[in-house]
């Protein structure tokens, strides 16, 4: 017993403390109020996820991926918390978890281009500060996190903790569990009735973006109807294209049934931008599959899907299919506005090769910039934020960055031996490669889950001949077994 409390006296005094708070809190409500003791429920809670990352290094990751589909439910449903910064506090807690206990991890993981390259764009995130464009700070530390901190944190810890074939495994499951739950909280949510918090979020303005023509666009647990579509269709690109790979029959049904519901998650999102999503997600994956045939009939299945929505008015009485029709009309409305402004934005920024600076324009430009000009324009797509806050040199870097990264996991799918391995892969660059442009019409690749899901999505496809050798490497030791 006595080495047993040595052994683990770190998580038995944290585990004293966090429980010391509980307690406390709870003779704090029955005197006081309820402000404070929120706040040390808080705090209690994460020093019992402290506790948790320490015995479970891995939850660090998973504990992210976790947060970033269920944040939106605590916001609505429970209030009174900063629910968004409490993300920081998940982040934070599992990234300085890893630098406190540094001598148990190989550092020379990170190593990696990738790393480097997600390291240079927070470098110059961080010197946006100077930008002379003079945008407040509070704007700069508001966008910085989503843009440049988050990625640099979740691919670290990636890189460190995720070692081994299993944890891609458990990575897929995750993601596609919890986009099923999501789905069928959307599906309740349209069918039955909205739950208190997300009715509250429709009477207190959402219902101007969520309600149109009478028909609710469905955001399930996630921040819009643009993010849960958008989400909806990556991972149900995602288990469709591994369904076609070689997996035993009833993992290749479980695969088609819950891509079918993502699909039609996506669907009653609303979200027309999802479309293009999977068409060059699908595009993709047809390209990496290396396999002709499949290139032929798969294109041949997409330009008729493409067809269909264009020439024809078939399913035009579901308003799902006719909202998602409305994506290939030139003549749409909200796609003339986004057109005309960028064009406000491109003759502003003529003269500003380094844009207007972080913070300046969307949420964080209304709030903490509303005397600068950028404020005023709703960027409506992530490139343009991007291009906005950095400017044109600023955007060809980052643009730069992303072709790389779809480049080079591209060349290291080409090279993988494992067939299964290889579909699994194929499938996430290529829902890496939706999301990415999906991100032209809304803000995707920078909003928690998919953000989370894209940037651990890099780390594992640059790690795949490693797993790859893994198989390899148990199959050869399965045999010498036999």
């Amino acid at each position: 017993m006595l080495a047993y409390l040595k052994s683990n006296r770190l998580a038995i005094l944290l585990l004293t403390l966090g429980a010391a708070l509980c307690i406390g809190s709870a003779i704090y409500i029955a005197t006081v109020g309820l402000i404070v003791p929120i706040g040390f429920i808080a705090i209690a809670a994460l020093i019992l996820l402290e506790v948790w990352y320490i015995q479970n290094p891995k939850a660090v990751v998973w504990a992210t991926l976790a947060y970033g589909f269920l944040m939106k439910v605590f916001d609505r449903e429970v209030g009174h918390i900063p629910w968004g910064t409490i993300q920081e506090g998940v982040i934070g807690l599992g990234f300085f978890t890893l630098i406190f206990t540094w001598y148990k991890y190989d550092w020379k993981r990170i190593r990696a281009d990738f790393f480097y390259l997600i390291l240079a764009w927070f470098i110059i995130s961080f010197l946006e500060i100077a930008n002379p464009a003079h945008a407040a700070l509070q704007g700069w530390i508001q966008e910085i996190r989503s843009a440049a901190l988050y990625p640099l944190l979740v691919v670290t810890m990636a890189y460190i903790l995720l070692k081994k074939n299993k944890d891609l495994d458990t990575f897929l499951l995750i993601i596609i569990v919890f986009s099923l739950i999501a789905a069928f909280n959307g599906m309740k949510q349209l069918y039955i009735h909205p739950s208190p918090g997300e009715q509250k979020f429709l009477d207190e303005g959402g219902a101007v973006t969520h309600i149109l023509w009478g028909k609710l666009r469905v955001f399930s647990f996630f921040s819009d109807a643009g993010q849960f579509g958008a989400s909806q269709g990556h991972i149900a690109l995602i288990c469709i294209i591994m369904a076609l790979g070689p997996y035993k029959p009833w993992k290749k049904i479980a695969l088609i049934v819950a891509g079918a519901i993502l699909f039609w998650g996506m669907l009653i999102s609303g979200t027309r931008g999802a479309l293009v999503g999977l068409v060059v997600g699908g595009l993709v994956a047809l390209l990496l599959s290396k396999n002709f045939k499949a290139l032929l009939m798969g294109g041949i299945v997409l330009l008729a899907f493409l067809g269909f929505l264009k020439f024809t008015k078939i399913g035009d009485g579901v308003y799902q299919i006719y909202r998602l029709r409305t994506a290939l009309d030139p003549q749409e409305a909200s796609l003339n506005v986004r057109i005309v402004n960028q064009a406000k934005i491109r003759a502003y920024l003529a003269d500003k090769p380094l844009g207007g600076g972080l913070g300046v324009i969307g949420d964080a430009g209304l709030k903490y910039n509303g005397d600068k000009y950028l404020s005023t324009i709703p960027p409506d797509s992530f490139w343009v934020k991007v291009w906005a806050m950095y400017g044109i040199v600023g955007f060809t870097i980052w643009f730069g960055i992303m072709m790389y990264i779809f480049g080079k996991s591209s060349g290291i799918i080409w090279k993988l031996k494992d067939p299964g391995l290889r579909v699994k892969m194929i499938a996430l660059t290529a829902g890496f490669a939706g999301i990415l442009f999906d991100s032209y019409g809304n803000e995707v690749i920078n909003t928690a889950p998919s953000s989370y899901i894209v940037y651990i999505s890099w780390v594992l496809v640059s790690l795949a001949p490693s797993f790859d050798k893994e198989i390899r490497e148990n199959k050869l030791k399965a045999a010498d077994a036999v």
